[in-house]
C-alpha cells in the first residue's frame, strides 16, 4: 500500500550497489523547502543593501575630498584678500596721520552677548557630505561678508580722504606762497628764558609786557630765518642791539634781536632756514640770547603759536 503522506527518495550511489530508499513526510519537505527559499532571499537582500551602502559611502568620500580641496582653495584666496585689506587699512591710517599734520601746518582746522552655536550630529553615517558642505559654505560666506563690510568702510574712508586731499591740494596751489612765508621753526637752538606776555623786568623789577621769546644759547650760535621773506632791517636799534627784521608778506614780520653779528643786509631775499645772524649780547640784554618776535598786522603775536617743531 502506498503512503500518500510521504515522499520516497531513491539514491543510486554506484552502478554496482543497490539503490537506497528514503522516505520523508510531505509536511517536513514543505517546511525545508520554504526555509531554504527564505534563507536565499534574505541573504540576497542583505547583500544588495550592503552593496548600496558601500557605493554610497564611496561617493560621499569622493565628494568630501572635493569639498576639502575647494575649502582649502577658498581659504587661501580669503587669506590673500584679507592681507590686501590689512595693507589697505595701514596705508589709510598713514594717509590719515599725514593729512592731520598737513592740516595743522595749513591751519585748515582753526550689553548683549552672542549665543554659542552648538552643532548637533547624528544618523547612521554621522555628518553627511551635504551637512559639511552647508557648514563650509556658511563659514566662507561669513568671512566674505565680514571682508565686504570692511571694504565698504575702507571705501568710504578712501572717498573722504580723496575729497580731503583734493581740498588740501587746492589750498596748496592757492596758498603755497603763504605757507612758505609763515614762520614755523625755532630761530635757534637753546632754552626759553622768558616767554611772551607780562613779566617782571630784569632791569627795573617792575611789571612789563614782553612781546616775544628770549631764547638763550651760546654766543655765536646760528640764527636762521623762520620763513621766506625780505630783509627790511639789518643794523643796530635801541634796546634790540643788532637787529634783523624780515617782512614775510601777508602782514607778517619777524624780528631777531641782540645779535653779535648780522650776516644779511637790507633788501636780501631769504628762505626758511637760511642763516641771518649769530647769537649775541648786544643792546638791552643780560646774557647771550636771541629776542624773537612775530608781528601780525602791526600787533605782536605769541611766537609759540607758530612753531611746529618740538
Amino acid at each position: 500500500m502506498v503512503d500518500k503522506d510521504v515522499y520516497t527518495i531513491v539514491v543510486f550511489p554506484e552502478a554496482t550497489e543497490k539503490p537506497k530508499r528514503f522516505q520523508i513526510s510531505k509536511k517536513f519537505a514543505k517546511i525545508a523547502l520554504y526555509s531554504s527559499l527564505a534563507l536565499a532571499v534574505g541573504c540576497g537582500g542583505a547583500l544588495t543593501y550592503l552593496t548600496q551602502q558601500y557605493l554610497q559611502s564611496s561617493e560621499e568620500k569622493i565628494e568630501l575630498a572635493q569639498l576639502k580641496r575647494t575649502s582649502k582653495i577658498q581659504k587661501v584666496q580669503i587669506e590673500k584678500f584679507g592681507k590686501r585689506v590689512r595693507t589697505f587699512e595701514t596705508e589709510m591710517s598713514r594717509l590719515e596721520n599725514f593729512e592731520k599734520k598737513l592740516r595743522i601746518i595749513t591751519a585748515l582746522d582753526k550689553d548683549s552677548k552672542p549665543k554659542d552655536e552648538n552643532w548637533g550630529v547624528g544618523g547612521p553615517h554621522g555628518l553627511s557630505s551635504h551637512s559639511i558642505r552647508t557648514a563650509l559654505d556658511k563659514e566662507v560666506q561669513a568671512m566674505l561678508d565680514s571682508l565686504e563690510g570692511d571694504l565698504n568702510i575702507l571705501t568710504s574712508q578712501a572717498k573722504l580722504r580723496q575729497v580731503s586731499f583734493h581740498e588740501l591740494d587746492e589750498f596748496f596751489k592757492n596758498q603755497r606762497s603763504l605757507l612758505a612765508s609763515t614762520p614755523s621753526i625755532w630761530p635757534t637752538r637753546g632754552w626759553v628764558t622768558s616767554g611772551f606776555g607780562y613779566r617782571k623786568s630784569p632791569f627795573t623789577g617792575l611789571p612789563e609786557k614782553h612781546e616775544g621769546l628770549d631764547i638763550a644759547s651760546r654766543k655765536g650760535s646760528e640764527i636762521r630765518a623762520t620763513a621766506d621773506g625780505k630783509v627790511i632791517t639789518a643794523g643796530r636799534q635801541y634796546g634790540y642791539g643788532n637787529l634783523v627784521e624780515i617782512d614775510h608778506g601777508y602782514g607778517v614780520i619777524s624780528r631777531y634781536g641782540h645779535n653779535s653779528k648780522n650776516v644779511v643786509k637790507v633788501g636780501d631775499r631769504v628762505e626758511r632756514g637760511d642763516l641771518i645772524a649769530l647769537v649775541g649780547n648786544t643792546g638791552r640784554s643780560t646774557g647771550p640770547h636771541v629776542h624773537y618776535e612775530i608781528i601780525v598786522d602791526g600787533i605782536p603775536a605769541n611766537p609759540r603759536n607758530y612753531i611746529l617743531e618740538d
